[in-house]
């Protein structure tokens, strides 16, 4: 009996030696939010972990409000926007870049460049026919972003203040669906980031006069762009940090998909 219970005990003690090894221990992050910056951090996601392959990342959109309200409950490690979070106390803004937005046509409609007056007209329902800016006798259609979106706050701010978006007409929540319906409906204006416009069929109006590029961003010259915020719960720390400052950092991927190195701004402006 003696000679069974020792090595029961034996065994038991290997048992617990074995459990507490890692085996392949993995390190994990949940990011979610903004549509805009969800370019640069999947590509980025990507990269960094081939060249760290104990991590896995998973990155999803949402919207700015979702990438908000979910860190704030601690449901995700990350939360990105294009917005600040004022009401949310605990959560620490980590910028990561600048990103330029586009108002964008559909490309049939001949229209290059609208002012901001113009543009508040077609936003806020006093403007509906194409013909009424220099454009062909059309009516236009307005294609709005939900109240959750960091992109729609950022317009509202820096081009539509301080008159109203009129809440009628279609709503989309996705810079990739956006762009994927204004190029396909008649008549069709929207907004969306330059990492989902550049380089697709639909046309990037110039604001009084001036075109919607990273350019004219950097010098100030351009009024609808945003800092990109990636929100932790708290400082950032571990792999969180680490991403964060690898999202920051990478030169190749920020200019790949269309976003601005924050140090690259000759702007003193930080309320964004």
């Amino acid at each position: 009996m003696f000679r069974n219970a020792a090595l029961a005990a034996l065994a038991l003690g290997f048992s617990m030696v074995f459990t507490a090894l890692p085996v392949n221990a993995a390190t994990s992050l949940t990011i979610a939010g903004s549509t805009a910056l969800l370019p640069l951090v999947k590509d980025a996601a990507g990269a960094y972990q081939t060249a760290h392959p104990d991590v896995q990342i998973s990155v999803s959109g949402g919207g700015s409000g979702t990438g908000i309200n979910q860190i704030a409950a601690k449901a995700i490690d990350i939360g990105d926007s294009d917005i600040q979070a004022p009401d949310q106390p605990a959560l620490v803004d980590n910028r990561v870049a600048v990103i330029g937005f586009a108002v964008v046509t559909n490309p049939d409609i001949g229209v290059k460049s609208l002012t901001k007056k113009q543009i508040q007209g077609i936003f806020s329902g006093a403007i509906t026919n194409w013909k009424a800016v220099g454009g062909p006798d059309q009516k236009i259609v307005v294609i709005n972003r939900t109240r959750g979106s960091g992109t729609r706050v950022v317009f509202e701010k820096t081009v539509i203040a301080p008159e109203k978006v009129v809440e009628s007409g279609l709503t989309e929540d996705a810079t990739g669906t956006v762009i994927s319906v204004v190029k396909q409906t008649p008549g069709a204006i929207s907004y969306a980031a330059f990492s989902g416009t550049h380089g697709q069929p639909v046309t990037e109006l110039a604001i009084d006069g001036v075109p919607a590029t990273e350019a004219n961003v950097i010098n100030g010259k351009y009024p609808f762009w945003s800092y990109e915020h990636m929100f932790t719960y708290g400082a950032a720390a571990g792999e969180a940090a680490k991403f964060i400052d690898f999202v920051k950092t990478s030169s190749d991927l920020l200019a790949k998909n269309s976003f601005i190195k924050i140090g690259d701004m000759k702007t003193s402006e930080t309320d964004r």
